[in-house]
């Protein structure tokens, strides 16, 4: 069907765009507004991108070909917390955790197991890892070439972003200047490379998470882009071509018309910064982001009315134009999701591009009086907090003051009187409540599957030229000590089979490790 054709179910033809007989701004125009391109989801639907991860890389494999088969059309890796706090599956710190909460990888070879019948230069890969971004990058990198693929083929995105780390979810090694450091260099080797990855998703997600409101999400999370692109400006790169590769990552929760509202406010909001601040091209001042349902919105009580809430997060995302999503499996509250509570989420989506109307006609609740006065309060709202941050000396300095931590807790400890006092009200929780005989959750075995990793790690190092690790670690010492461009220092080492362990490990006893504010 062309697009002049479409009609709703009723046969009323539908525009691509409604606006003011006077005009008005468009979809794809300065400040998007109303989406970053102009035909919105009438081109192209946002990325399905669930996020999947547990046990072994083998394990987590079955998953994600089950999930593109499904339908999926975009991968999205949980790494476990050794893998993401820089300790291999054998360390002691690991014990307990290993393949818990994600994949753990320890090394190339887990890398290339994880994906392994899946081919990398036609699927775009999206990596939440921190603080060990760049080590993960390296690995892909290398795998990929071991199975012949160029580095230009590769598309995908790494969180990368270690200053919400420090904010709201802990996962963070180094100290905050040669974390900078090594995102910084992340953002120079995609481009030096031609890579269609994004060097970094400046999320917002994780502090909404930890109780942020909706425009205390905005600020925060764009002023952890500008400290990246102050920092990205400061060593020499182009603000335009960093900017182009910039995406961030939002949450979605139950307030349908406030979120939308949201998502709204900060396209508009950023394409206003990187006019005002950098002088960036329009191309460059487009807000792209990912979103995830409210994993803190699930509940263990009544578990299948997270159905519908899934559902409405999921359209709030879309109604503002969310360019690619995650929608949460409905027992996650309880325990890692199935396969069949994850085929459900990704139908959701399925069920909201197909069969809604959502994907008819651009930005459909542009106009709306309370949609847009809710995006105009939003807006200045986050202004405003920018500016208190913009005067502690942007957001490094903030957050070794304490200021988002502290704005923070505060929001979410108002939440919790709120649901306490009944003020706010929770299906299941505080309202409508049920007597529960809950079945038990089926769960992995998970001493089983650290001991599967440990071995695999064993036979790694049983197997590798010992000289050459040795050889690639010392040239990472040396040029962590000096200036030298970190990536490539990376590579070579990962693909000598060091694993992620011993590379952070150097960088440890260089550079120490973050001590929070008190």
């Amino acid at each position: 069907m062309a697009m002049a054709d479409r009609k709703s179910p009723s046969g009323i033809p539908i525009d691509p765009l409604y606006r003011p007989q006077s005009g008005g701004e468009a979809a794809g125009e300065f400040p998007f507004t109303r989406g970053v391109h102009p035909t919105m989801y009438r081109g192209r639907t946002w990325t399905m991108r669930q996020y999947a991860g547990f046990g072994t890389a083998s394990d987590t494999n079955i998953r994600f070909r089950d999930l593109l088969s499904a339908g999926q059309t975009g991968l999205s890796v949980a790494f476990d917390l050794p893998t993401q706090m820089g300790y291999d599956s054998d360390d002691p710190v690991a014990a307990g955790e290993v393949g818990r909460v994600g994949v753990a990888i320890d090394s190339v070879d887990d890398m290339a197991e994880l994906f392994k019948e899946i081919p990398l230069d036609k699927v775009s890969t999206s990596m939440t890892i921190n603080s060990t971004a760049s080590i993960l990058l390296a690995m892909y990198v290398v795998v990929a070439e071991e199975s012949g693929i160029e580095r230009t083929a590769l598309r995908g995105t790494i969180q990368n972003d270690v200053l919400k780390e420090y904010v709201a979810r802990g996962t963070y090694i180094f100290p905050v200047d040669p974390s900078l450091r090594l995102i910084t260099d992340t953002f120079r080797f995609i481009a030096d490379e031609r890579m269609s990855f994004n060097p970094i998703s400046v999320s917002g997600y994780h502090m909404r998470e930890a109780g942020a409101t909706a425009p205390q999400e905005i600020a925060f999370t764009f002023a952890n882009g500008i400290e990246y692109l102050d920092r990205a400006r400061d060593a020499g790169l182009d603000i335009n071509k960093v900017a182009r590769r910039l995406s961030f990552f939002f949450a979605s929760h139950n307030d349908l018309f406030e979120e939308a509202a949201k998502f709204r406010a900060a396209r508009r909001l950023w394409a206003k910064i990187m006019k005002e601040r950098y002088g960036a091209e329009d191309e460059s001042c487009r807000l792209r982001f990912h979103t995830q349902t409210g994993g803190s919105t699930l509940t263990a009580q009544q578990p299948q009315n997270n159905i519908v809430r899934v559902a409405v997060q999921s359209l709030a995302a879309i109604l503002g134009g969310t360019q690619s999503l995650h929608s949460n499996a409905f027992d996650e509250a309880l325990a890692l999701p199935s396969a069949e509570s994850a085929r459900l989420a990704l139908r959701t989506q399925q069920v909201l591009a197909v069969e809604s109307g959502t994907t008819q006609t651009v930005d459909p609740l542009g106009g709306s009086y309370y949609v847009e006065a809710l995006t105009d309060e939003l807006e200045l709202r986050a202004v405003a907090m920018l500016a208190e941050i913009e005067e502690l000396g942007g957001s490094a300095e903030a957050i070794d003051r304490g200021y988002f931590q502290d704005a923070i807790s505060r929001a979410a400890y108002d939440h919790q009187k709120g649901l306490e006092s009944g003020a706010i009200g929770v299906i299941g929780v505080n309202t409508f409540q049920e007597k529960e005989h809950p079945e038990p959750i089926p769960t992995p075995d998970y001493s089983r599957l650290a001991a599967l990793q440990q071995q695999s790690l064993a036979t790694l190092r049983d197997g590798r030229d010992a000289v050459a690790v040795d050889a690639a670690l010392g040239k990472l010492r040396v040029g962590a000590q000096g200036t030298e461009r970190m990536m490539p220092l990376m590579i070579d080492a990962v693909r000598a089979r060091a694993t992620v362990g011993e590379i952070c490990n150097v960088l440890r006893e260089l550079w120490g490790t973050f001590k929070p504010p008190v």
